[in-house]
């Protein structure tokens, strides 16, 4: 553990593996006062600043498109005993608004996203590393479930990003970390054994705090 006396545990993998869902699962198991979850969704660079490819198209499937130095910046307020407040990201879809996310402090803080393991300046904080597979064409269903009804996207838009966008960066980005990691849960057909094995584990560290 870097410093204070908090239990950091990454959850990694790539677009439509199930991290969220996992996520989520764990975080019912626990109160807000034993874990805390900080999202890298929510430190998307303003859309403005995000690079296009060569068809004019916004690509939000590059390291950079994170504000890393925020994200580190928050999770250091959280091992230091402070509460982070954040405005949650919608800015690619208009038809939600976007509301205050609240963290509060906890022993175990989780923090999930695709890029976690490759920023340098995260590297230290991670006590324990997560990582979720699925196979390739269960999470292109599962992507293109999600970015119809979550955020809008059309079809064709949503197969042309996972082509030119998401597997590239998957391969270059999120694979090479994998074998870095203490856990991998395979998310093939369900991920309830991997939740409960993990959902005990940080029980037993709770305990330890």
């Amino acid at each position: 553990m870097a410093e204070g006396v908090k239990y950091v545990i990454g959850i990694s993998g790539g677009s439509g593996s199930g991290k969220t869902c996992i996520l989520n699962e764990l975080a019912d198991h626990f109160s807000r006062d034993e874990v805390c979850i900080l999202s890298q969704d929510n430190y998307y660079v303003p859309k403005e600043q995000q690079l296009t490819d060569e068809n004019g198209v916004k690509n939000y499937d590059l390291p950079s498109c994170i504000d890393a130095d925020l994200l580190v910046s928050d999770l250091r307020s959280l091992i230091n005993g402070q509460t982070v407040e954040k405005m949650e990201y919608v800015f690619n879809n208009d038809q939600k608004e976007a509301t205050k996310v609240i963290v509060k402090p906890a022993p175990v803080i989780l923090i999930e996203g695709l890029f976690i393991y490759h920023y340098a300046a995260l590297k230290e904080y991670f006590d324990f590393r997560l990582f979720v597979e699925a196979p390739g064409n269960a999470k292109l269903i599962r992507r293109i479930k999600r970015d119809q009804s979550e955020r809008n996207y059309p079809l064709e838009d949503v197969l042309y990003r996972y082509e030119h966008h998401v597997n590239p960066s998957f391969e270059k980005y999120i694979v090479p970390y994998r074998e870095d990691c203490d856990v991998i849960i395979n998310n093939r057909y369900s991920y309830k054994k991997g939740v409960d094995m993990v959902q005990r584990f940080i029980r037993s560290k709770l305990q330890d705090l």
